[in-house]
């Protein structure tokens, strides 16, 4: 039986305070209901945690842009996997969509993500 209290993630996180998130919620038809810029709190290859205004629902669809030092990644399509209060806001869990499913997988996704990923490593070390 696995503990409550073990961390679900596959991959450590890095912290990016530094890296600029804009996150853009999909309607429905994929068509783009609103967006708002978030402070990132950590990411990896997989997802990332996000500091939001304003709550959003866990399954809610997402295209998120980064930018920051040597960065800079459009549409990267993602979803909500949580939402916490937080301080004055919310955290948010998100996780990438091209991880989840082999018909969302591209490379050139997975090397986008990784290279940002390492950047963070970097910074780490």
């Amino acid at each position: 039986m696995r503990s409550t209290t073990t961390n679900r993630r596959i991959k450590a996180r890095f912290a990016a305070p530094s890296l600029r998130v804009h996150l853009i919620e999909k309607g429905f038809l994929g068509r783009e209901k609103t967006a708002l810029d978030v402070h990132c709190l950590d990411i990896n290859r997989y997802g990332l945690a996000v500091i939001s205004a304003r709550p959003l629902s866990p399954g809610t669809r997402l295209s998120l842009d980064f930018a920051g030092k040597y960065i800079n990644e459009s549409g990267v399509p993602a979803q909500i996997t949580s939402c916490l209060p937080y301080q004055a806001g919310y955290r948010l869990g998100i996780q990438f969509r091209y991880c989840c499913s082999q018909q969302d997988y591209t490379r050139a996704m997975d090397n986008a993500l990784s290279r940002i990923e390492g950047f963070y490593n970097r910074l780490a070390g």
